[in-house]
């Protein structure tokens, strides 16, 4: 029997740039299509199923953020960012939309792979049961919202389900596993399996803002997921 071989799609206007990353991948076993625009990028999300997206940032016309932002209305998938070398702006941006990870220009071709081996791993990790897990919920409550934690779903108080990142989902999960204790950032990265980020930037913080824009009745004063000042954060479901 064949095994199924995880499909990345490759988003870059640049020929070159796309040609160069499905070389690559698929040297190292992966399935790759390309796109050259969102237009494209749609059109292959129809068709086809995709594990990962990397999506580049500066395209003409509907630029990468765009993209992502009409993406997440919708498409969980995992979605990597490519941006120009130093844009910071751009890689805040894409967090808050919801993006997994990024990658700044020109890529390290190593790097990338590990980035998606990453990113990937976060999105599939089984729940493990132990011993110390037989008693611990399968649900946790979020405002009126429910994480269900076996199936990795987040549901509205209708039963509608809610679009979640694969990191969003891990975040949630950590705050989930550890009800009502402070939490500073390092705790919170190394708990969601996500080493890749700097705990000095405010990555963590923008990935919060966004999840209390989900969960949060008023997100400016949050209830659920509170700030405690000069240390972290801490979830509080009542």
């Amino acid at each position: 029997m064949t095994e199924q071989k995880t499909t990345v799609l490759v988003c870059d206007d640049e020929r070159d740039v796309r040609e160069m990353l499905q070389e690559y991948l698929q040297r190292r076993g992966f399935r790759v299509v390309t796109s050259g625009n969102a237009e494209e990028l749609r059109d292959v999300l129809e068709k086809e199923k995709i594990d990962l997206i990397l999506l580049d940032v500066n395209m003409p016309g509907e630029d990468g953020l765009t993209a992502l932002r009409n993406l997440r209305s919708s498409n969980p998938v995992a979605v990597v960012m490519l941006t120009a070398a130093g844009e910071v702006v751009d890689r805040i941006l894409g967090l808050e939309m919801g993006a997994d990870d990024y990658l700044g220009k020109p890529v390290d071709l190593r790097e990338l792979e590990a980035r998606i081996k990453a990113v990937l791993r976060r999105k599939s990790e089984p729940v493990v049961k132990t011993a110390d897990s037989i008693n611990t919920p399968k649900t946790a409550q979020f405002g009126k919202f429910t994480l269900d934690l076996e199936a990795a779903k987040l549901l509205d108080d209708d039963g509608s389900e809610l679009p979640l990142t694969a990191m969003e989902f891990n975040l949630l999960k950590v705050f989930a596993e550890n009800k009502r204790r402070v939490l500073n950032r390092d705790q919170i990265l190394e708990q969601a399996h996500d080493r890749s980020w700097d705990p000095f930037d405010r990555s963590i913080d923008i990935r919060i803002s966004r999840l209390r824009r989900k969960i949060e009745a008023n997100p400016q004063k949050p209830l659920i997921i509170r700030t405690v000042r000069g240390i972290g954060y801490i979830y509080d479901p009542d």
